[in-house]
């Protein structure tokens, strides 16, 4: 997720708010390491849907907000 958002030039926090909305047909799956350690990432066609669903939310905010 992090490298994501370096390349996209935005937030983490405002990604995982994105993100939240997508499901592993949308190219978004969890990876499961060792204990607790879980890392949200993406295929291809999710990092394409991605900029897709940031370009919705950011259409969708009031003036007052961008």
């Amino acid at each position: 997720m992090d490298r994501i958002a370096a390349q996209l030039g935005e937030s983490v926090d405002f990604l995982h708010d994105v993100a939240n909305e997508m499901e592993p047909e949308d190219g978004a799956i969890w990876v499961y390491g060792l204990g607790d350690l879980e890392i949200l990432a993406f295929t291809d066609f999710g990092v394409e849907n991605l900029v897709e669903l940031i370009k919705i939310h950011k259409e969708m905010k009031s003036p007052q907000e961008r």
